[in-house]
C-alpha cells in the first residue's frame, strides 16, 4: 500500500490541506488504488503548503504547493511512483531551505504522525528521558546547565540556573509550567511543534519534573490554537496510557503528570507572573517581584516556568549530550533557534539554525527578500514590541547580545519583513496602541503612558507642533521603559524609538542618509 503524507498543521489546513487529503482518497478510490494517508505536521516551508510527500524506496518525494484540482493530474502522472510533474520538488531534505538548517528541536516536524508514540520512539523519542533517569536529578540539572540553553521566550535567562533554584528550594510540592501563550506577531513555532511533535514537549517537561522534584505540570496554550490544544491533549493521554506519565513513569520511581490549560488570549499573559495568575483562575495581572516564581510561583510553590521551545530542546540535549548542543552557536547564545520568517517575504516559514547567521542572510538569502519584489525597508525582530531594523543593520548577528547591543530583542524568534511602502510612523503608533489595549492596568506607566503616547503620535502624524510632540514622545518612552512593572510596558519603546531613529522622515524629520544609501545599494 502506498503511503502519502499530508500535513494537518493549521497553516497547511488554512490553504486547503484537508481538501487535498480528501481528494487524494477520492482519486485513489476512483482508480482502485490503495493508499494510506498519514497526517503529519508541517516541515515549515509555508510558501509550498500544502506540501504532500509520497514514500518510495529512495525516500520520500515531495510535491507542492498542491491544490485539490492538482490531485487528478498528479495521479495521472504517476504520483505513487513519484513520477515527474510540474509540482514535483524532489526529496525534501535536499531542498536548500531545509538542507541549510540544523534541525534539533524540530527534527521530527513534518516527518512523524504527531499522535504516534511508535513514530516518536522510532525517530529518537524518549532516549533523553532514559538518559535522564540514569543521571538523576542533580545530573540532569548539570547537563542542562552545561548545554548553555537559555530561555527561548525572549528574556534569554539560563535554563539550568532556573532549574537549580527550584531544585534547591524546599517545598512539599513543585510545578513545571510551559508557557505556550504564543502571542507575538509573526511567530508560530510553539503552534507548529504542538501540532507536529507534541511528545517532545511532554518528554522535556517530564525530564524537568524529575530534575527539580516536581510531580505536576501545566501547558498553558492560548484559545486561538484549537488544533494545538486538541493534539496536545490527545498526546498526553497516549503518553499516560503508555506509562510515560503518571506514577512510576517509564518504570522508574518518579511520578509526573501533565494537564493542558487554555488561556483567553491576553498578550500580557505571556509574562510569566501574569500567566501564573491566569492559571490560578484569577485575572491575568503582573505580580511584583520578588518573590521569584522559582521560589514562590504557582499556588505559592516553587515553579519552573519555561517557554515551550526551551522545554522541547531538553530531550535532544539529554539524548545527544550537553557538549554537542553547546558546540553550536556563538558567544553566550548556544544551540539552535527556530527563526520564524513572516510578513512581506517570499519564503516565509520556520528555519532552525545555530545562532550566528546575520539578519541580512536570514531575510535576503533564506527568506528571499520581499514577496512584493520591492526593497526591504524594515524588519521587526522579537514581536510587536521588538525593534525595527533597517537594511543598514543587516550585518547584525542573530544572537542575544548582538541584538541587545543594537537596542533590539530576539524575543521568541519572530521576524516580520516590510517593504518600502510601509509608513513607520503608523507602525510606531500601532506599538503604543497595542500596549494600551493589552496592558493589564496594574502599573501607571504602562496603563496611562501607552494611551498618552498614542495620542501624541496622532498629533505628530497630523503635523501638529511636531518637534515638541516628538520630544514628549521620547520622554514618555523613557518613562515606559524604566517605570513599567513588566516587559509589556518596558519594551514598548523599542519599536517606537527604533522607528524614530532609523526612519525619521516618516515623522517629519530630515531623512537618515546612511539608511537610504544602504537601501539603494541593496
Amino acid at each position: 500500500m502506498a503511503r502519502i503524507f499530508v500535513p494537518a498543521d493549521a497553516a497547511a489546513r488554512a490553504v486547503g490541506a484537508d481538501k487535498v487529503a480528501s481528494e487524494i482518497q477520492a482519486q485513489a478510490a476512483k482508480r482502485s488504488l490503495r493508499v494510506d494517508i498519514i497526517r503529519t505536521g508541517s516541515r515549515g516551508l509555508f510558501w509550498l503548503e500544502p506540501m504532500i510527500e509520497v514514500e518510495t524506496a529512495a525516500g520520500r518525494i515531495a510535491y507542492g504547493p498542491v491544490r485539490p484540482e492538482d490531485v487528478s493530474s498528479l495521479f495521472d502522472a504517476g504520483l505513487l511512483i513519484a513520477a515527474a510533474h510540474p509540482l514535483r520538488l524532489g526529496r525534501p531534505e535536499e531542498l536548500s531551505y531545509l538542507k541549510r538548517q540544523t534541525r534539533l528541536t524540530f527534527a521530527r516536524c513534518g516527518i512523524v504522525d504527531p499522535l504516534s508514540l511508535e513514530d516518536y520512539r522510532t525517530h529518537g523519542g524518549y532516549r533523553g528521558l532514559q538518559r535522564a533517569l540514569s543521571l538523576g536529578p542533580a545530573g540532569i540539572v548539570e547537563e542542562v546547565t552545561k548545554s548553555g540553553l537559555r530561555g527561548r521566550g525572549g528574556a534569554g535567562f539560563p535554563t539550568g540556573i532556573k532549574w537549580k533554584t527550584v531544585a534547591d528550594t524546599p517545598a512539599d510540592r513543585k510545578y513545571i509550567v510551559c508557557n505556550a501563550d504564543e502571542g507575538d506577531s509573526g511567530t508560530f513555532a510553539d503552534r507548529m511543534l504542538l501540532e507536529g511533535d507534541p511528545f517532545v514537549l511532554i518528554e522535556g517537561m517530564t525530564i524537568a519534573g524529575i530534575a527539580v522534584g516536581a510531580t505536576k505540570g501545566f501547558i498553558y496554550i492560548r484559545s486561538e490554537y484549537p488544533d494545538a490544544i486538541r493534539v496536545t491533549t490527545q498526546a498526553i493521554a497516549i503518553a499516560r496510557e503508555a506509562g510515560y506519565l503518571g506514577s512510576k513513569l517509564a518504570g522508574s520511581s518518579h511520578a509526573f503528570d501533565l494537564e493542558v490549560r487554555m488561556g483567553a488570549g491576553a498578550y500580557v499573559c505571556g509574562e510569566e507572573t501574569a500567566l501564573l495568575e491566569s492559571l490560578e483562575g484569577k485575572r491575568g495581572t503582573v505580580r511584583a517581584k520578588p518573590p521569584l516564581p522559582a521560589h514562590k510561583g504557582l499556588f505559592a510553590m516553587p515553579t519552573v516556568i519555561n517557554n515551550l521551545i526551551s522545554l522541547a530542546s531538553v530531550p535532544v540535549i539529554l539524548s545527544e549530550g550537553a557538549t554537542n548542543y553547546a558546540d553550536l552557536g556563538m558567544g553566550r547564545s548556544r544551540g539552535t533557534m527556530p527563526i520564524q520568517i513572516a510578513g512581506n517575504v517570499r519564503h516565509g516559514g520556520l528555519f532552525e539554525a545555530a545562532f550566528g547567521l546575520t539578519l541580512g542572510e536570514i531575510v535576503m538569502d533564506i527568506g528571499g527578500g520581499t514577496a512584493s519584489g520591492r526593497h526591504v525597508r524594515a524588519v521587526q525582530a522579537g514581536g510587536p514590541l521588538g525593534a525595527y531594523f533597517p537594511p543598514s543593520l543587516f550585518d547584525t548577528p542573530y544572537d542575544y547580545e548582538a541584538f541587545a547591543a543594537r537596542d533590539g530583542l530576539l524575543g521568541h524568534g519572530g521576524l516580520v519583513v516590510f517593504d518600502d511602502s510601509v509608513d513607520m510612523a503608523r507602525m510606531a503608533r500601532f506599538a503604543l496602541e497595542f500596549c494600551a489595549i493589552e496592558s493589564c492596568g496594574k502599573c501607571t506607566p504602562c496603563r496611562i503612558g501607552s494611551t498618552r503616547g498614542t495620542e501624541v503620535m496622532d498629533r505628530v502624524m497630523a503635523g501638529h507642533d511636531r518637534e515638541a510632540n516628538l520630544a514628549l514622545l521620547e520622554d514618555l518612552c523613557q518613562t515606559l521603559k524604566f517605570g513599567s512593572l513588566c516587559a509589556l510596558g518596558g519594551f514598548t519603546p523599542y519599536p517606537v524609538m527604533s522607528a524614530l531613529k532609523h526612519f525619521p522622515e516618516d515623522f517629519g524629520r530630515a531623512p537618515n542618509r546612511d539608511v537610504h544609501a544602504h537601501a539603494a545599494a541593496e
